[in-house]
């Protein structure tokens, strides 16, 4: 299945995709949240779906979308995941994943404006394949790994490198901003993906491309990263872990390229669609 969300920002309904039509499931009663996955919402919603068939009411194209999962716990995010990336940015192979964390907040819609934070210098692009978890996940055995996946999802990891690299502290002051975190258009179930350690993904700045990259060349596959974040912290349902992204970002160019308002980023994975955020300045409410 292709689960969204849709509707006004923290008003949104539930809804699937089948064939490229939108059709509402609001009627299923449940929101996509921690609640939904711990319940085995998956094949509820499936069951919903086929009792329903023909009945369902289709949802407008020009409808916001927001992120297909509501609100997680925790947006567990994996550094230098790839060997490309990490050599642009003069980073060392990691021997093991490095782990960061982008805040809650950070998520929003997959077509929602990015905010370029204030005093923000340095906003930069990441295309990432992210996990959505399906169960409560603690020290999960590598190959038991993929029994803990609900699905996959299009992640723009969006980061302020002076923040996040030349402010004393970790990673997350340059991650968790608010709008950092646009995912989706939609949450693709495993069984959508034929094999997600072979998904290209990109992106592109006004139309040029600046990533252009495959799953095949992680570092540390899907079930090593799951197994490994699981030894550190309990993974819930509904949980998001982002993979790392592929060389192209604007902190290795030479000099380095950053966004400014007015700049329009578009990203897409193969079975996951694509989306488009459009950079604007911060306005004090």
């Amino acid at each position: 299945m292709k689960l969204i969300r849709w509707g006004m920002p923290d008003q949104e309904k539930t809804g699937v995709i089948i064939n490229d039509i939108w059709y509402d499931t609001s009627a299923f009663g449940a929101d996509y949240n921690e609640v939904f996955f711990q319940n085995d919402g998956l094949t509820k919603l499936a069951d919903f779906v086929k009792e329903n068939e023909g009945k369902l009411p289709v949802i407008p194209a020009d409808t916001r979308l927001g992120s297909p999962v509501a609100r997680p716990s925790k947006i567990v995010c994996i550094g230098l995941n790839y060997a490309d990336h990490a050599k642009e940015t003069n980073a060392p192979m990691p021997p093991e994943p490095v782990i960061f964390m982008k805040s809650t907040t950070s998520l929003t819609g997959p077509n929602d404006n990015i905010t370029i934070p204030k005093n923000s210098v340095k906003t930069d692009w990441e295309v990432e394949l992210a996990i959505v978890i399906s169960k409560k996940a603690s020290y999960v055995d590598e190959a038991d790994a993929l029994d803990y996946v609900a699905g996959y999802v299009l992640h723009n990891d969006v980061s302020e490198r002076e923040f996040q690299l030349e402010r004393n502290g970790t990673w997350d002051k340059g991650k968790g901003c608010d709008t950092f975190a646009p995912l989706g258009p939609f949450l693709a179930t495993q069984d959508e993906i034929a094999d997600v350690n072979n998904l290209r993904l990109w992106l592109t700045v006004n139309g040029k491309k600046m990533q252009d990259g495959n799953t095949s060349n992680f570092i540390f596959n899907i079930p090593f990263v799951i197994s490994y974040v699981s030894q550190f912290m309990t993974l819930l349902p509904g949980d998001v872990i982002s993979t790392g992204t592929p060389a192209g970002v604007g902190l290795g160019f030479n000099p380095p390229v950053y966004l400014k308002a007015g700049d329009v980023v578009e990203l897409g994975i193969d079975g996951l669609g694509t989306s488009k955020q459009l950079l604007v300045d911060y306005v004090k409410n």
